[in-house]
């Protein structure tokens, strides 16, 4: 029996005649990815704190940045064909980026859970509309049905799943359902009259600041997987453009739609408020298939960063494990408290990726600095650290001018002023 050791396929880059994705390829996933049940209730959320306007405006700037963000990094990944892992490893070190790569696989553990647990209320609900017998062991069964979907899906080729599943079948089914469900709710606007909404003023409790690092937290919390994906394209510029545009206006149509169903419908259950849409029933089903690929997307990255600290596993057979994981955890936590939850993703990889982008994202050798890397890189590390406290300072003492931009920028300075020369 061969006792040749795995090759660590987070840590090695993707061969250049074996990537496969276009940039309409990576437009399609990412704007797959982009919409969600999830930011339709952040979306909502928005309301009524804001006036419509103001939400509207912190919508469209945060999705442009944090989108442009994203697709930044998803270029470090194409360019070098490295996953999150490996641009970690060559910012941070080779023993210290596996804090971050753990601290990952947390976040995706725990996104991957409130996935299958959005799919399972959405799924009683749409049962309960369509009149099925309801059980108090239902909720259960559902969690089960969609893990079991998850590790199904997880067994087969990422690629493969992208170009066929996702661009051909997908994409165009979730785009008449948002079509579909915008049309329905601008018409509810419309009955109600538009200029007595638009002219709604907000009720406080959340300027537009905080509300712009709620917005752009969202595409942030994909920060750590979208290299694992634009590793796979055809060229870094395909590669920016492609995610930058899918992920940008899915982020922005889904985020607007919360926002007109919360002032057409008031209700704490977005779901619920969708399905008095007329073929609210049918599209909501579509954008619940849709969700799928979302938390397929956290599984799979989650086996990405497993596999780069543990490589005798591959990375199916992670993804395996981390997809039975969070079918567990959604049997048992409760989930249902976003807000704290996206702003403390955003205090930890807001930081990490604006001191990754400062050393990196000016034309720095990446596979140069990932083969000379140390064991700890002392100055980008402290960086990081000082980054998160300066994230958590600015939101105490200065809640409503925001956080998250000023500590990206604090880091992308301080990364490139100390960058390898």
């Amino acid at each position: 029996m061969s006792t040749t050791p795995r090759a660590n396929e987070a840590l090695t880059p993707v061969d250049a005649r074996s990537r496969a994705f276009s940039g309409m390829n990576l437009a399609s996933l990412w704007f797959s990815l982009g919409v969600g049940l999830l930011v339709m209730q952040v979306g909502a959320y928005l309301m009524p704190a804001l006036s419509p306007a103001e939400a509207l405006w912190a919508i469209a700037a945060g999705s442009v940045l944090g989108a442009g963000l994203l697709a930044w990094v998803g270029k470090l990944g194409c360019d070098s064909g490295l996953a999150s892992a490996g641009l970690m490893h060559a910012v941070y070190g080779r023993r210290f980026a596996n804090l971050p790569v753990l601290l990952n696989i947390v976040q995706l553990l725990g996104w991957g859970a409130f996935e299958l647990v959005v799919m399972r209320d959405s799924t009683v609900a749409i049962a309960r509309q369509a009149g099925a017998m309801q059980a108090g062991w239902w909720p259960y069964v559902a969690t089960l049905l969609w893990g079991g979907l998850l590790v199904a899906l997880i067994s087969g080729s990422m690629v493969r799943l992208v170009r066929q599943l996702i661009s051909r079948i997908a994409l165009p089914l979730v785009v008449l359902s948002l079509l579909w469900l915008s049309w329905q709710f601008m018409a509810m606007a419309q009955a109600q009259g538009w200029q007595a909404l638009w002219s709604r003023p907000g009720q406080g409790g959340m300027g537009v600041l905080p509300a712009l690092d709620l917005v752009i937290a969202m595409p942030i919390s994909w920060l750590p997987l979208v290299a694992d994906y634009a590793r796979h394209g055809k060229s870094g510029r395909s590669a920016l453009a492609g995610t930058w545009l899918g992920f940008g206006i899915a982020n922005i149509w889904c985020y607007a739609l919360g926002v007109l169903v919360a002032l057409v419908l008031p209700s704490s259950d977005l779901v619920a408020a969708l399905l008095l849409a007329q073929g609210g029933l049918i599209a909501l089903s579509l954008i619940l298939l849709d969700e799928v690929d979302n938390a397929y997307g956290d599984v799979y990255s989650g086996a990405v960063s497993a596999h780069s600290m543990a490589p005798r596993l591959g990375i199916r057979a992670w993804g395996l494990v981390v997809a039975v994981l969070c079918t567990l955890l959604a049997l048992v936590l409760p989930m249902h408290s976003l807000e704290p939850f996206l702003l403390m993703l955003s205090s930890v990889f807001v930081p990490l990726f604006g001191v990754i982008l400062g050393r990196l994202a000016l034309g720095a050798p990446i596979l140069q600095l990932l083969q000379s890397a140390r064991a700890v890189h002392a100055v980008p590390v402290a960086l990081w650290l000082a980054g998160i406290a300066l994230y958590h300072l600015l939101a105490q003492l200065a809640p409503q001018a925001g956080a998250a931009l000023p500590t990206l920028a604090a880091t992308f300075a301080a990364g490139w002023l100390t960058r390898p020369r």
